[in-house]
Protein backbone atom coordinates (compact mmCIF):
# COMPACT_ATOMS: atom_id res chain seq x y z
CA UNK A 1 0.00 0.00 0.00
CA UNK A 2 1.22 3.48 -0.80
CA UNK A 3 1.66 5.73 2.20
CA UNK A 4 1.19 9.48 2.29
CA UNK A 5 4.15 11.62 3.27
CA UNK A 6 4.08 12.51 6.99
CA UNK A 7 3.92 16.23 6.15
CA UNK A 8 0.76 15.63 4.11
CA UNK A 9 -0.81 13.60 6.91
CA UNK A 10 0.07 16.23 9.50
CA UNK A 11 -1.42 18.98 7.33
CA UNK A 12 -4.63 17.04 6.73
CA UNK A 13 -5.04 16.24 10.43
CA UNK A 14 -4.48 19.88 11.35
CA UNK A 15 -6.97 21.07 8.73
CA UNK A 16 -9.57 18.57 9.93
CA UNK A 17 -9.10 19.50 13.59
CA UNK A 18 -9.27 23.22 12.80
CA UNK A 19 -12.45 22.81 10.77
CA UNK A 20 -14.04 20.73 13.55
CA UNK A 21 -13.00 23.27 16.18
CA UNK A 22 -14.63 26.01 14.12
CA UNK A 23 -17.78 23.84 13.76
CA UNK A 24 -17.52 23.86 9.98
CA UNK A 25 -20.26 21.23 9.79
CA UNK A 26 -22.68 23.96 10.94
CA UNK A 27 -21.14 26.72 8.84
CA UNK A 28 -21.41 27.96 5.31
CA UNK A 29 -21.75 25.57 2.37
CA UNK A 30 -18.09 26.26 1.57
CA UNK A 31 -16.96 25.35 5.10
CA UNK A 32 -19.04 22.15 5.09
CA UNK A 33 -17.62 21.21 1.70
CA UNK A 34 -14.05 21.84 2.87
CA UNK A 35 -14.62 19.60 5.90
CA UNK A 36 -16.09 16.91 3.65
CA UNK A 37 -13.13 17.21 1.26
CA UNK A 38 -10.52 16.95 4.02
CA UNK A 39 -12.37 14.02 5.59
CA UNK A 40 -12.57 12.23 2.24
CA UNK A 41 -8.89 12.85 1.51
CA UNK A 42 -7.87 11.48 4.92
CA UNK A 43 -9.92 8.35 4.25
CA UNK A 44 -8.37 7.89 0.81
CA UNK A 45 -4.76 8.37 1.90
CA UNK A 46 -5.19 5.99 4.85
CA UNK A 47 -7.27 3.36 3.06
CA UNK A 48 -10.16 3.68 5.50
CA UNK A 49 -13.87 4.35 5.13
CA UNK A 50 -14.70 6.62 8.06
CA UNK A 51 -13.04 9.66 9.54
CA UNK A 52 -12.43 8.17 12.99
CA UNK A 53 -10.51 5.24 11.52
CA UNK A 54 -8.72 7.60 9.14
CA UNK A 55 -7.50 9.82 11.98
CA UNK A 56 -6.23 6.82 13.95
CA UNK A 57 -4.49 5.38 10.89
CA UNK A 58 -2.96 8.74 9.96
CA UNK A 59 -1.61 9.31 13.46
CA UNK A 60 -0.13 5.82 13.52
CA UNK A 61 1.72 6.55 10.27
CA UNK A 62 3.41 9.67 11.66
CA UNK A 63 7.02 9.53 12.82
CA UNK A 64 7.25 8.71 16.51
CA UNK A 65 3.96 6.81 16.56
CA UNK A 66 3.91 3.57 18.47
CA UNK A 67 1.94 1.13 16.29
CA UNK A 68 1.86 -1.43 19.08
CA UNK A 69 0.10 1.13 21.29
CA UNK A 70 -3.61 0.69 20.72
CA UNK A 71 -4.64 3.28 23.29
CA UNK A 72 -6.48 5.20 20.56
CA UNK A 73 -8.67 2.20 19.87
CA UNK A 74 -11.64 1.92 22.26
CA UNK A 75 -11.61 -1.20 24.38
CA UNK A 76 -14.44 -3.67 23.91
Amino acid sequence: MLMAHPAVLTDLIQQYETLRTLHAEDGSPEARQRLADVSYTLCVVTGTRDIDAALIAARHQLPGAHPEDDSLVPSA
